[in-house]
């Protein structure tokens, strides 16, 4: 019996699917723990580029169980698309794909919700992606969501109508400009669950419980990145759920102590999506570039992400608080072609150096301290053994293990699945 996690270890975007796609041959159980449909996992393989936002990454394997756990928020209408862009692969959905009954459902008025509370902030806003995250993850804390459970409840329509009234009177609160047809919104969600109900529902804590009792190998997979954390990253500019290590154990129902090994995903740089600190964020040509070649826009939303030197001080922030066993660094071939690489190993915070991530990152209080290393020309891409790599990559990364005190296990090329060198 094994139970690994994987997760981001920045501000999300760090490759995490491509990963959970390249270890599933080796997992029975593929199990998704937090976050909603905001976020998109990429898979590259045999010429195609898959996105998908609520089901887990093993999705492609032919002999495991992918679960969405309690911890996720489901749009049914965004999972009825996701399903039928599917269709075309010939993959058997049902029998490969199981949901908790915990879960939470994105109602359509809690993404009318978001967009009138973002709308009303003005300058301040946030940065959501408008998909009704927040608002879900806030009745779940306030006691008052619909779970995927209450679909095989006979007042299933009259939960659902007590609650979108409740929504309707707070968009009305914000008094913005919000132009929407809700009877229009209400039939396709309808329509969707009716899809979603040819699914089977599982008690998922249960299920993985039986599931640890006879061998099976899980891998929990985590959505977002640790600094999105809504306990432990840049709050306000965060996520609403726990993205972090802990947010496994309480969106599966499994125990700390079955975990044994915590895969953490970083990118050779840094890149963040939406407002929010960033202290390594580049403003000129480099950040230009990484962006460029990285091909650094949102899977789901499309937008453009900041690009940044490597962010020391923040990997080993969520290294700490992950427990992280084996690192994973995707995109070194995006790093390619610049004379100069930098990595931030300080902070100057209030006149002094720290190494630590302190409670305030804002420009005003941090300045990124650097340590400069010589770049490579080689392109990467082509590249199957870690013997290959130019000796300015492998004295990069031999410098990031030293300072972190874990190993980089996998070093990613490219987007292909086969683009994967084990070190």
């Amino acid at each position: 019996m094994t139970v690994d996690l994987l997760l981001g270890l920045q501000w999300g975007d760090e490759g995490k699917g491509k990963i959970v796609d390249v270890l599933t041959s080796k997992y029975d159980i593929i199990a998704r723990f937090q976050g909603g449909p905001n976020a998109g996992h990429t898979l590259e393989f045999d010429g195609i580029k898959h996105v998908l936002r609520t089901i887990p990454s093993g999705i492609f394997h032919d002999n495991n169980i992918n679960v969405i756990g309690n911890g996720v928020v489901i749009d049914p209408v965004v999972f009825k698309g996701e399903v039928d862009g599917l269709a075309k692969f010939n993959l058997d959905i049902k029998s490969k794909l199981i949901i908790s009954r915990k879960a939470h459902l994105i109602l359509p008025t809690h993404r009318l919700l978001d967009a009138a509370s973002e709308a009303s902030k003005g300058k301040a806003k946030i940065g959501s992606t408008l998909k009704g995250i927040g608002p879900t993850y806030m009745d779940k804390t306030g006691r008052n969501g619909i779970r995927v459970g209450d679909i095989e409840l006979e007042d299933f329509k009259e939960r659902y109508r007590a609650l979108a009234d409740k929504h309707e009177a707070m968009i009305a609160f914000y008094d913005v400009n919000i132009q929407y047809n809700l009877e229009e919104l209400e039939k396709e969600f309808f329509e969707s669950i009716e899809d979603l109900k040819k699914l089977d529902f599982i008690d998922s804590e249960e299920y993985l419980h039986q599931a640890q009792k006879a061998g099976k190998s899980i891998l929990c997979e985590g959505a977002q990145g640790s600094l999105l954390d809504v306990d432990f990253g840049t709050y306000p500019f965060v996520t609403s759920s726990n993205t972090t290590a802990a947010g496994a154990c309480t969106g599966l129902g499994i125990a700390p102590n079955k975990i044994k090994e915590v895969y953490g995903i970083f990118k050779a740089y840094v890149t963040r999506v939406g407002s929010g600190p960033f202290p390594t964020e580049l403003f000129d040509e480099d950040g230009t570039t990484m962006a460029r070649v990285g091909n650094e826009f949102g899977s789901v939303t499309g937008r453009q992400r900041r690009c940044g030197w490597l962010d020391l001080v923040a990997l080993k922030y969520a290294i700490q608080v992950n427990g992280v066993t084996q690192l994973m660094m995707m995109k070194g071939d995006v790093l390619s072609g610049f004379e100069t690489l930098k990595i931030c190993t300080e902070y100057t915070y209030k006149g002094q150096n720290i190494a630590h991530f302190p409670y305030n990152i804002e420009p005003e209080n941090v300045t990124p301290v650097y340590k400069e290393f010589k770049g490579w020309k080689a392109d990467l891409t082509g590249m199957t053994t870690y013997d290959e790599l130019p000796v300015e990559l492998k004295e990069y990364i031999d410098f990031i293990e030293k300072e972190v005190e874990v190993p980089i296990k996998i070093v990613s090329v490219g987007p292909d699945r086969t683009q994967t060198i084990t070190k």
